[in-house]
């Protein structure tokens, strides 16, 4: 039950959030598109939790959520799949834009070097081989694809103002999407009370905007996964 209200929580943030930006900026804003962006989040979430308990577990027992990862990945990519999405337009592909990568590699050095440094002062435990298998796959490749794949792509469409800023054209779709990235890893329910840890929110989502930038830039989700995956697993080896 804590989940089912946990996640309540954060889809009336984004709802309350969407609407005051949506009467903000009436004639640009798509109800129907954000409603969608809602719905995403909350069968994502339902995935990860195997259906809030209620889908048998399938793999052994474990530390690490390898069931639910795998279960939100395919319902994500069978999402890009549908002809209002598209695996294109979702940045679920591995081409990227013409000339984009040159260009990408300051951001991609800058977001090496920001987890790094956060690695030298916060090192792990040390790790077993499933926690380092886990952090070099899953996070990035479940993640990626939903929060700069298809989410992004339908808050776009609820929001279609644009502004360019460091070579992409940015939009609400593009913040809405960082912060319920960094709700999803700071802001919870338990023991009758909503919790939210703002040093989380910041960890979480200030890398989430580099990601976007590069999922922006060469229209490809593909560095980001690396650079996720990358980010999770280097203090495992500091």
């Amino acid at each position: 039950m804590d989940g089912i209200i946990g996640i309540a929580g954060v889809i009336a943030l984004l709802v309350g959030a969407g609407v005051v930006i949506g009467l903000w900026q009436r004639g640009r804003f798509a109800f129907k598109w954000l409603m969608v962006a809602a719905g995403l989040v909350i069968l994502n979430d339902a995935m990860l939790t195997r259906g809030y308990g209620l889908i048998p577990r399938l793999l052994p027992a474990s530390d690490w959520n390898w069931q639910g990862k795998i279960m939100a990945l395919v319902v994500t990519v069978a999402i890009a799949a549908l002809p209002s999405f598209g695996f294109r337009g979702s940045g679920v592909t591995i081409r990227q834009a013409e000339g984009s990568l040159p260009k990408s590699l300051p951001i991609v050095l800058l977001y090496c070097v920001f987890f790094a440094i956060l690695a030298h002062f916060f090192p792990s435990d040390h790790a077993d081989r499933e926690t380092i298998a886990f952090q070099l796959t899953m996070p990035g490749l479940e993640e990626e694809p939903f929060y700069r794949g298809i989410l992004l792509f339908a808050l776009d469409r609820a929001f279609l103002a644009r502004w360019r800023f460091l070579g992409v054209d940015w939009g609400w779709g593009a913040v809405l999407s960082c912060a319920l990235f960094g709700l999803a890893h700071a802001f919870g329910y338990s023991a009758g009370a909503f919790s939210f840890d703002p040093l989380t929110m910041v960890l979480t989502a200030l890398p989430a905007f580099i990601a976007v930038w590069l999922r922006l830039r060469t229209g490809s989700v593909l560095l980001p996964i690396l650079l996720h995956n990358f980010g999770n697993s280097i203090s495992l080896f500091a």
